[in-house]
């Protein structure tokens, strides 16, 4: 079996990884999980019973890792990528760090997979986990139709941050409900988060959000094509998950009921969508799942070959971590 190496072991997406490498029947003697400046003895879950250590980045060889997955920081992808390269990995970066790479191509496993082997550097990187979530139910779609436009909102829970977002909207919901003051308690977020949404995910790039900027961007390069895009992104109060609304505008006449068969094909992607009082799928439903939940699947009848629909997913079990997964298994074929 292959040798794997998590780097970011102890984040959001590396614990993910590791779980899905232990469910994937990987052996602790197959995986290494890495952290800059790890100390010693230092563990990490590996699967439900049993734990790994965690060793420390700065001072590992690399040599005979077949696979190295950087889920950490980009400045850790940049200083270690090239090291990974030198032994002989292939490395999946989930970072961001080579997204303007031409020669680095951006995976959505079960939309662009044959661009895994053809990778010139031996990189391939991962978009984020609300392009994934997008993208994989329209492959057909676009295949089939030709996609021209995608108008995008996005819902997207505290995890986006990490834990410490995750903490934030647990401590500010926690002193709203004992009745004390949320001063000094705003750190993460600009505005309160709990029981509030923010239009706001990342910095601002001129009018748009650098999040915006990226689902457009990844959009594109995922696609190999160019597609209209208009993105609006918010931060709601949920620890994890992520919702979007999306319409659709092709480049010819398309028929909902034909959309749907297709995105029915689609490995990962499941249809639950009746017209009845909560005949759909929300965030809160697929917390731990591994797929994508369409629902609200309906023409758009202001356009011409325009349809919308609702999806949802666990953005760290589908997201980065299971897409990069996957990648892992593509790889290590």
């Amino acid at each position: 079996m292959k040798k794997i190496a998590i780097i970011g072991a102890e984040n959001n997406v590396g614990r993910e990884l590791l779980a899905y490498l232990a469910d994937g029947g990987y052996q602790t003697a197959d995986v290494t999980a890495l952290e800059s400046k790890a100390v010693l003895g230092t563990q990490v879950s590996f699967g439900e019973d049993e734990d790994i250590d965690v060793h420390n980045l700065d001072e590992f060889d690399f040599n005979g890792i077949d696979i190295a997955v950087f889920a950490g920081t980009e400045e850790i992808s940049k200083k270690y990528v090239g090291k990974a390269i030198a032994k002989g990995a292939k490395v999946i970066d989930c970072s961001g760090c080579f997204f303007s790479d031409a020669d680095v191509p951006m995976i959505v496993s079960g939309v662009n997979d044959e661009k895994i082997h053809a990778a010139k550097r031996g990189i391939v990187s991962v978009p984020s986990a609300t392009v994934a979530q997008i993208l994989l139910p329209l492959a057909k779609i676009d295949e089939k139709y030709g996609i021209k436009r995608l108008i995008i909102s996005t819902y997207t829970s505290t995890s986006f941050c990490g834990k410490e977002g995750m903490d934030e909207l647990f401590a500010q919901t926690r002193k709203i409900f004992m009745n004390e003051s949320l001063v000094d308690n705003q750190t993460v977020f600009e505005k309160q988060i709990a029981f509030n949404a923010i239009p706001q995910v990342g910095d601002f790039i001129g009018d748009e959000t650098k999040y915006e900027w990226s689902i457009n961007a990844e959009v594109k390069k995922v696609m190999g094509h160019d597609i209209k895009v208009h993105a609006n992104c918010a931060i709601i109060p949920a620890f994890v998950g992520n919702a979007a609304y999306v319409n659709v505008e092709c480049n010819q006449d398309v028929d909902v009921a034909d959309v749907a068969e297709l995105m029915k094909q689609t490995q990962d992607v499941i249809i639950f969508d009746k017209k009845v009082k909560g005949g759909y799928v929300t965030m809160n439903d697929v917390q731990g799942e591994i797929e994508v939940y369409v629902s609200r699947l309906r023409q758009d009848i202001s356009i011409d070959n325009g349809f919308s629909f609702w999806c949802v997913a666990d953005n760290l079990r589908f997201g980065i971590a299971g897409n990069a997964y996957k990648i892992v298994r593509n790889l290590s074929k």
